[in-house]
């Protein structure tokens, strides 16, 4: 699975957000990355409700970070810019669309697979993204 554009979105906002010390508002973050302001603003909302942003309303409102950015991996950040877990392929959270599970010979490869993935976004962070620029 491509990360969709809600993930990347999600990553620059985060990184956006993460480098200040105020609340960030959708219409300064939208110019700054140049992003749709209802497309962010959808995408925000989703982090916030799902406990990876604070958001505060008002004039001074705006998005600030609920954790510090070492403790975000990439797995829950993207996991809640697209709404389900990441996978490999369809089958590969375990359970098979066309009920071949225990006949198919590439199942168990793409159970493998799919935890590989998963530890390695488990342990890239937001820090970790933040300090390569």
């Amino acid at each position: 699975m491509l990360f969709t554009r809600a993930s990347e979105y999600a990553l620059l906002a985060l990184i956006y957000i993460s480098d200040k010390e105020k609340p960030q508002d959708v219409e300064t973050m939208a110019l700054e990355l140049n992003i749709s302001r209802s497309f962010l603003a959808k995408i925000l909302q989703v982090l916030a409700k799902d406990g990876l942003l604070h958001s505060y309303k008002g004039a001074k409102g705006g998005f600030t970070l609920v954790k510090t950015p070492k403790e975000y991996t990439l797995k829950e950040i993207v996991d809640s810019a697209e709404k389900k877990q990441v996978s490999v392929f369809e089958c590969s959270q375990g359970v098979c669309p066309d009920n071949k599970g225990e006949r198919c010979h590439m199942f168990p490869v793409l159970l493998g697979l799919q935890k590989k993935m998963d530890e390695h976004l488990n342990e890239i962070t937001l820090a970790d993204i933040v300090n390569q620029k």
